[in-house]
């Protein structure tokens, strides 16, 4: 496995991104499978494993921990804050919210610590920008956090290369995460530029395209009923057919060159 510097942290090129465990692509998969899977990935040489407290509403951190106290030495472990689930009408039903005060962050690290069964987290990522709190409230905070050894390095999920330059004067940002891939380019615009000026280590995720650009063909008409790409544009019926279309070129050039 390829290693690769992130932050202060060396980690193997290809990590693992667990939200798939808990939500997203269909039904949730039970404890011991996502335990058999973690497992394989720390096996195959896998050292960073990526999770949200969003994840699953708490699930996926609380899988991590128990699948994975007895093994915490052996990978880097990222987890993200700043968005959540909360119980908006009271009923029961958690919603999907994006919180970057300072005191929401502290509370939601100290309960994904607890549910993480760690004593600190690796890298700790802003999840999402709220746009109510300024940057440099919110990266103070995990900045504190780190002070107080509760994390060891900040990150940013999602923002733009003004929101990560201010975040940066603030304290330093190990890392940004955003989506990359051949058909997810916008890094590419500015964001790319500013972590290299500010020797940031970029993290992609969704590096094969929700799997448009993995193995055998995708057939949207089969997603499960809770997968998520249901309800993202390139997948519905028109735009996937174009998409389709570019896929055999692609798979020549990458096979020729």
């Amino acid at each position: 496995m390829q290693q690769r510097q992130l932050g202060p942290f060396q980690v193997s090129a290809i990590g693992l991104g667990c939200m798939n465990l808990s939500q997203g692509y269909g039904a949730p998969i039970s404890a011991e499978q996502g335990t058999r899977v973690l497992l394989a990935a720390l096996d195959a040489g896998v050292t960073l494993l990526d999770t949200a407290s969003l994840y699953g509403f708490g699930a996926n951190e609380s899988l991590i921990g128990q699948a994975l106290k007895q093994h915490r030495h052996r990978f880097t472990l990222a987890s993200k804050c700043g968005l959540t689930g909360v119980d908006v009408n009271g009923d029961g039903k958690l919603q999907r919210v994006i919180d970057g005060h300072p005191e929401t962050l502290r509370r939601t690290c100290e309960a994904s610590l607890r549910r993480l069964q760690t004593d600190v987290i690796d890298l700790y990522y802003l999840h999402r920008l709220d746009k109510r709190v300024p940057i440099e409230d919110s990266v103070g905070a995990l900045g504190d956090l780190v002070r107080k050894g509760h994390i060891r390095a900040i990150g940013l999920s999602e923002m733009s290369a003004a929101t990560l330059r201010r975040a940066h004067a603030v304290h330093p940002i190990a890392a940004m995460q955003s989506e990359y891939s051949l058909w997810t380019r916008n890094p590419e615009v500015a964001v790319l530029q500013a972590c290299q000026a500010l020797g940031v280590a970029f993290v992609a995720f969704s590096p094969v395209a929700r799997g448009f650009l993995a193995g055998e063909p995708l057939q949207p008409q089969a997603f499960d009923a809770n997968d998520f790409r249901r309800t993202m544009p390139r997948f519905e019926a028109a735009n996937w057919a174009a998409n389709r279309r570019l896929l055999p070129a692609l798979k020549k050039h990458h096979t020729t060159d």
